[in-house]
This record gives structure tokens, C-alpha cells and sequence, in this order.
């Protein structure tokens, strides 16, 4: 693939976006903007999420460039075991779709996101996760985002960036707020 400008993306890197605090998304979204101003396609799997997030209204303001779809339950999942069946088949029908995606010489950046927390929940294993790098084309990016990516998954990316929490208005009781958080 290439960019409007006519240079070529070359292998394509994996990127991990990951950590305990807010922007992992919001990351990836940025990347995805970045590249929709060079005339590139961005595919967005959300791994369990289906609640309204203000980011569903902008991609759909920025079509065809990025393209969002949920796998996911209105609803926050809750670590159980067995994990809920529903939430299970909802992961795997969205990693059928993203790997789709990823090999469907569509897209320039394909981006798998909250996928990293999806093992911690039992609805996918990290072999899965690292299974799709390896089928990962040339000329496109790879980009994981959630919580307790596992050193294996971090070992097999290119560019990994944590973020951290330093201070969070949410310690005094603030919690999600719609255009900043939702």
C-alpha cells in the first residue's frame, strides 16, 4: 500500500499501545486521523465494547477513510469463570472480522482495540493475538491497544508505548464525561 503522496509504508509494524491509564484508543485514533489526511484506510475492531462512544459519530463524519465495529455488549464485561458465553462468541466473531480486514488489502492500518485485555476476560488467548501478527501482510500497521499486554505480545511488536497513570480526576469521584471520555 501507499500513501497518497505515493510512498510506500514498506513492511508495515506492529504497534502495542497499552497501560493502566486513559489514550490507548484515543492513540490509535490519532494514528488513524494521521493517516486518513495522507488518503489512507483505517480498520477499527473494538473488542468489548458496543456502548456509544463520541469516537463512533466522528468515524462515521470521516468515511470511508476509518472504519469502526464493535464486538461487544452495552455493557461492562466482569472476569468470571467460565467467562459469559455470549461475550466469548462476540470476541471470536470480532477476531474473524479483524483479521478480515487485516488481510483484505483495504486497509493500511488495521486496529484490533481493547484486544489486549480480551485474555484476561478468557475470550481470546494471547496465541491468538500473536497468530494474527504473523499473518499480518506487508505494507500494513498493526496496532493492539488494552490493559496487561503480556511480555510475549510486547516482545513480538515493533513499537510499544505505555501509557501510565500519573493523576486521574476520577480519584474525586469525576467519571466518564461525553467528548472527553465517551
Amino acid at each position: 500500500m501507499t500513501t497518497r503522496k505515493g510512498r510506500p509504508l514498506g513492511k508495515g509494524y506492529v504497534h502495542v499501545y497499552t497501560g493502566n491509564s486513559k489514550g490507548k484508543t484515543t492513540a490509535a485514533l490519532g494514528l488513524a486521523f494521521r493517516a486518513m489526511g495522507r488518503g489512507m484506510k483505517t480498520y477499527f475492531g473494538q473488542f468489548m465494547k458496543g456502548q456509544y462512544y463520541g469516537e463512533l459519530e466522528a468515524a462515521r463524519m470521516s468515511s470511508p477513510y476509518i472504519t469502526i465495529e464493535q464486538y461487544g455488549k452495552d455493557t461492562f464485561i466482569h472476569v468470571q469463570d467460565p467467562p459469559n458465553e455470549e461475550d466469548v462468541r462476540m470476541a471470536r466473531n470480532g477476531l474473524e472480522k479483524a483479521r478480515k480486514a487485516l488481510l483484505s488489502g483495504e486497509y493500511s492500518i488495521v486496529v484490533f482495540d481493547e484486544v489486549i485485555t480480551a485474555p484476561h476476560f478468557h475470550l481470546i488467548s494471547l496465541e491468538e493475538m500473536l497468530e494474527s501478527i504473523k499473518m499480518k501482510p506487508d505494507g500494513v500497521e498493526l496496532v493492539f491497544t488494552g490493559r496487561y499486554a503480556p511480555q510475549a505480545l510486547m516482545d513480538a511488536a515493533d513499537l510499544v508505548t505505555e501509557m501510565k497513570e500519573i493523576k486521574h480526576y476520577a480519584d474525586k469521584g469525576i467519571f466518564a464525561r461525553d467528548g472527553i471520555e465517551c
